[in-house]
């Protein structure tokens, strides 16, 4: 079996994880660049515990320009076997109201400028993607949510803008008549990248605001969003906190098969494959490519 590390990327207003003990900061080289931070690892309770902050101290990184490769494959070589995302979302739906927590569990991509993939040409994958969320995990937050008594909706389909720029009102409008329930600038590509890392990937996305559709609310600005979020704050470090004192000491095997995801993932022939590509993957999928993998 294989030892549980639990990964926290925070996203806007969360930039540390208070409760970490044994705290030390791991800055780590990638060959895809360098990732958003330092890591930040410890141990809440008996789990080992890793954070990054998603767009760097002072929020320096837009999403556009966070290096998602960098910071899965740093997590990667972290130990991280399970990678949970805070991130803040605008809301369709009138019940998921501002404050509320959701655990999404699918995605609609509408990024364009990202790289989305460790592989390519000289070494080609195609991994299973239609459950992005690992199903065990997901439940795991949902009991911790209820331990703690913090309401959390489960369930709900997420729209990944590209940004920076928030929704216009029709694509706000749209978006909520197809039956979405949150949008937000961050899960693309990183639960892609994590199912290439065979990294089990679950969202805490925290409501900000109605986006723009809703005629009784203000249209969603940075101020509102820092509003909530700073009123969220001290929620969702419980949540993590619980999250960590009853996580399992061994990574369960997920449902949706995320941590076994490139064992029939990998189409181009052992003797056709770029030495140059296969030397960067050597954290993600050395599992896989490496002899006898």
């Amino acid at each position: 079996m294989t030892r549980a590390v639990l990964g926290i990327l925070g996203g806007s207003g969360m930039y540390d994880l208070p409760g970490l003990v044994d705290l030390r900061e791991r800055r780590v080289s990638t060959p895809w660049g360098e990732p958003s931070d330092v890591l930040h690892c410890g141990r809440i309770g008996a789990t080992d515990v890793v954070f990054l902050s998603r767009h760097g101290a002072g929020h320096r990184l837009s999403p556009s320009g966070i290096n998602y490769r960098a910071n899965i494959d740093a997590l990667k070589r972290a130990g991280v076997t399970d990678l949970v995302s805070l991130t803040a979302c605008g809301s369709y739906r009138e019940e998921l109201s501002p404050g509320s927590f959701v655990l999404v569990d699918n995605f609609l991509d509408r990024t364009f400028r990202r790289e989305s993939s460790f592989f390519g040409n000289g070494c080609v994958a195609h991994v299973p993607f239609a459950h992005p969320v690992g199903p065990r995990l997901q439940e795991r937050i949902a009991l911790a949510a209820r331990a703690e008594r913090i309401p959390a909706h489960v369930g709900g389909t997420c729209v990944c803008m590209e940004g920076p720029q928030f929704s216009t009102l029709s694509e706000s409008l749209a978006y909520r008549s197809q039956g979405y329930a949150v949008v937000n600038m961050t899960s693309m590509p990183e639960a892609k990248l994590a199912r290439e890392a065979e990294i089990t990937y679950a969202v805490i996305a925290m409501v900000t605001d109605y986006d723009c559709w809703h005629p009784g609310h203000e249209n969603v600005d940075v101020a509102g969003v820092l509003r909530v979020m700073d009123a969220n704050r001290s929620l969702a470090h419980r949540l993590v906190a619980r999250l960590a004192a009853d996580f399992p000491s061994e990574h369960e095997p997920c449902p949706a098969g995320s941590d076994r995801a490139l064992e029939a993932a990998i189409l181009t022939a052992p003797e056709a494959r770029d030495p140059q590509l296969l030397a960067r993957l050597d954290g993600v999928a050395g599992r896989v490519l490496a002899p006898g993998g």
